[in-house]
């Protein structure tokens, strides 16, 4: 008998996943907060990266500001794959289909490696002309190079990190999720002033210490969550003997996983576009910018990680053909994602100064950060409903329609607003763009929510043919 055949066996005889069984919100709370502290934590080193940064010089800081759209270019490719990953795999486990399931999991990992050789060819030979697209300050082009090229060449680390938490994930094991995520982020935090400002034996890296430090964590991350799952996962099972890529489970990931992706992706696009408006008024509204989404990370990211413990939940339901558990998971997703975000909303208008200060702020980033950050906030209480309809929609299958908000929020809506406040009325009234988009955005969420429970959740209630 084959080794697949056994696994099916064993598995086939085991209780159901929790997933399917657990109350919704025991089960969402169980997932999720695991995920939400792991991202608080990533949330907390990339504030004190740029905080590290910023001592530098400003100049610094608004280079890694410049350099973030490929960053989070590289990050969206990660993590839309692990998108179609997870939901394929829950998906998968909630049938009973392991073998399925099985050729999601090695199918990841082949993806994540073709990821990483494409971006380390790019960032290898074009960070510079990147950062030469954004400005003309030889400083800031400089530091900018010398940061993305590291990020780049070496995001092996990172784009095995997301795929193998991805993978817990898919099983419900998030608490090792939040393992790895928790220990690759510490290693980052303790290695920053030691590589940056060459600490005891360490030489002082500057910039170049601040990517290391960054890229350092994510492997040792990355070797954690493969430890997790090869020990901890038996739901799948890992083996790359007499692999050959599976084109139908490849096409199956990316049905998923190119909306999310490109969706992502379009955040790099406006961030660029962003820094372009931005600059053309001076280097400190791009570094005001570059601070609020360090900051806006720490209200974000737990939804981020809210969201990650939906999306298998909704798969392994839509599976299982469980509609009332779907909308359970929904429903407490919207209540959880809304609560965060409004505890956002208090703090950026209650203490923006102090938050600008933790980037070493002058006078004049305070003076235009303060009003900036009150006005982006106004954005989050609808952005919570756009962001947990989006990982309803790729838990369905349906990522498209998260695209098409996605493009219409930041491409149709942000950019050209920006650019005419901008040109119109000044740097002030730039920021305005964002709660007139995410009210525009949480319309139409609310209108392809209605569609995906009518179309695709309500009929569940029937039984199968």
């Amino acid at each position: 008998m084959s080794n697949e055949a056994t696994q099916t066996e064993q598995l086939a005889s085991m209780p159901e996943n929790k997933m399917g069984v657990m109350p919704v919100n025991k089960l969402l709370i169980s997932m999720s907060v695991p995920m939400m502290i792991s991202m608080l934590v990533q949330a907390l080193y990339n504030v004190v990266d740029s905080m590290f940064v910023s001592y530098i010089s400003e100049y610094a800081l608004t280079a890694v500001g410049l350099a973030f759209p490929a960053q989070n270019l590289m990050i969206s490719v990660g993590v839309g794959t692990g998108v179609g990953v997870n939901a394929l795999l829950s998906k998968s486990l909630g049938e009973k289909n392991f073998d399925a399931a099985n050729k999601a999991a090695v199918n990841g990992i082949f993806l994540a490696f073709c990821s990483w050789a494409a971006f380390a060819l790019l960032g290898g030979f074009f960070s510079r002309t990147f950062m030469a697209l954004q400005t003309d300050v030889p400083e800031i082009i400089a530091y900018g190079d010398t940061y993305l090229t590291i990020i780049a060449v070496a995001s092996v680390g990172m784009m095995f990190q997301i795929c193998f938490e991805r993978l817990l994930q898919s099983t419900g094991k998030t608490i090792y999720t939040m393992l790895s995520q928790g220990l690759g982020a510490v290693i980052n935090l303790i290695l920053d002033p030691l590589l940056i400002f060459g600490l005891g034996p360490f030489p002082a890296m500057g910039i170049a210490g601040a990517a290391l430090a960054t890229v350092i964590g994510q492997c040792v991350g990355a070797l954690l969550g493969l430890f997790c799952n090869l020990r901890r996962n038996p739901e799948i099972t890992i083996s790359f003997r007499g692999f050959r890529p599976h084109g139908v489970t490849i096409r199956k990931i990316y049905a998923v996983g190119v909306p999310s992706i490109i969706m992502s992706s379009i955040g790099s696009v406006m961030t660029f576009g962003m820094n372009k408006i931005l600059g053309a008024f001076n280097s400190t509204a791009v570094a005001v910018f570059s601070a609020y989404f360090k900051l806006e990370s720490f209200i974000f990211m737990p939804v981020f990680g809210l969201n990650n413990g939906i999306v298998p939940i909704i798969a392994y339901n839509y599976g299982a053909r469980k509609p009332d558990r779907i909308r359970a998971a929904a429903k407490l997703g919207f209540l959880y994602g809304a609560a965060i975000m409004a505890v956002g909303v208090l703090l950026f208008w209650l203490i923006p100064g102090r938050l600008l200060g933790i980037f070493n702020a002058s006078d004049y980033m305070l003076e235009i950060g303060i009003p900036a950050l009150r006005l982006i906030s106004l954005s989050f209480l609808p952005a919570a409903f756009g962001i947990v309809t989006s990982s309803v929609c790729q838990a369905l299958g349906h990522g498209v329609l998260s695209l098409i908000v996605s493009v219409l929020r930041q491409l149709v809506l942000i950019l050209p607003v920006s650019w005419l406040l901008g040109h119109f009325v000044g740097l002030s009234a730039v920021w305005a763009a964002f709660p007139f988009a995410e009210v525009f955005s949480f319309l139409l969420s609310a209108v392809f929510m209605g569609y995906m429970f009518k179309t695709v959740v309500r009929p569940l209630e029937q039984p199968e043919p």
